[in-house]
């Protein structure tokens, strides 16, 4: 039995005519393209393995590069079609994993280099990282600095005309099948975020190692272990400016925590839908239970939840693309 909550011009004044359109376009790609069988989704969640056909389709469809600049390979767009973008491919998109690697890619690290590259860095990296062609990610957790990620102990030491990096970083998405580490180090004495810098290195350097990490869920999405020992870069692999690392790492969580429960949003329309269809076919005591007052309440609050959250994320980007602080609308979303 059919049943679709998807925004509508009447209930969705927030949303364009063109982005109602560009999520039904989302929709379909990804029901067509990235709903492979459960049989095989299911193989792979259990092998922990990282769906790279599935992500390459997504980059050929344009939704890792939505919000870069045109001029970059980008799609150009404003945050709110970005948010649309994404809240449709976690509807449409079974696979969590291969979701939420595509959101740790797009805020940790075609974000920051867009709004802290140097127009090399932007030439150089960013047309890969819209695409999907290249895989990026930042590492800046630690063994021993988790929630407190600025008390840090990596360091970057000056050799010559470039620098030599040490560190251990963990739980770092994407580790596993990143291109483009953006790797914060200390390059200065200091406490908290004062002398951090994030370094651009590439996946398989010389002196750079992944061990993979097991997960209990989003099994698809790849996590790893990273060590730098002696790695040897150049005054060019600094991004942004030497010592405030912790702009660039602002940068990403803002976008991050505006941006990152849009494909939830969606995960929560299907699992809506899915729920009402069951209490429509289920039949107990002659009647479908979704009659039942017990069963009613519990969607009716569902339905509810979704509205409510879709509301308020979709706020959160209308705000940003006002050129407002977000920061209390995405914590409320």
């Amino acid at each position: 039995m059919s049943v679709d909550l998807s925004p509508r011009p009447e209930d969705a004044p927030w949303l364009s005519e063109d982005q109602l359109s560009f999520r039904e376009g989302v929709v379909r790609f990804a029901r067509e393209q990235l709903a492979e069988e459960a049989a095989d989704r299911m193989a792979r969640d259990r092998e922990s393995e990282f769906w790279r056909e599935g992500w390459d389709r997504c980059g050929r469809y344009g939704i890792q590069g939505l919000p870069a600049p045109e001029e970059h390979g980008g799609g150009g767009a404003d945050v709110l079609t970005t948010m649309v973008g994404l809240e449709a491919l976690g509807y449409g998109c079974p696979d969590g994993g291969l979701v939420f690697s595509i959101n740790a890619h797009m805020w940790s690290a075609l974000v920051p280099v867009w709004k802290h590259g140097s127009a090399e860095q932007r030439r150089r990296w960013l047309p890969g990282l819209a695409s999907g062609e290249l895989i990026g990610i930042h590492a800046i957790t630690e063994p021993e600095a988790g929630s407190d990620a600025f008390a840090m102990t990596s360091r970057a030491r000056r050799d010559g005309e470039g620098w030599v990096i040490d560190a251990r970083k963990t739980f770092i998405s994407n580790a596993p099948v990143a291109d483009l580490l953006i790797v914060f180090a200390r390059t200065s004495e200091g406490t908290g975020p004062i002398g951090l810098t994030p370094f651009l290195v590439e996946g398989g350097s010389a002196g750079v190692s992944v061990r993979p990490l097991e997960k209990m869920g989003l099994r698809t999405s790849p996590m790893g272990e990273v060590a730098l020992d002696g790695v040897r870069v150049g005054d060019d692999a600094v991004l942004g400016r030497e010592g405030k690392g912790a702009r660039v790492f602002q940068t990403s969580m803002d976008w991050e925590r505006a941006l990152i429960m849009s494909a939830q949003v969606g995960a929560m329309q299907r699992v809506t839908e899915r729920s009402i269809a069951y209490a429509k076919e289920r039949r107990q005591f002659g009647q479908a239970i979704g009659k039942f007052e017990a069963v009613a309440f519990r969607i009716a609050d569902m339905k509810m939840r979704l509205d409510a959250a879709r509301a308020l994320l979709f706020r959160a980007g209308s705000v940003m693309d006002a050129g407002r602080d977000a920061s209390a609308a995405a914590a409320e979303a």
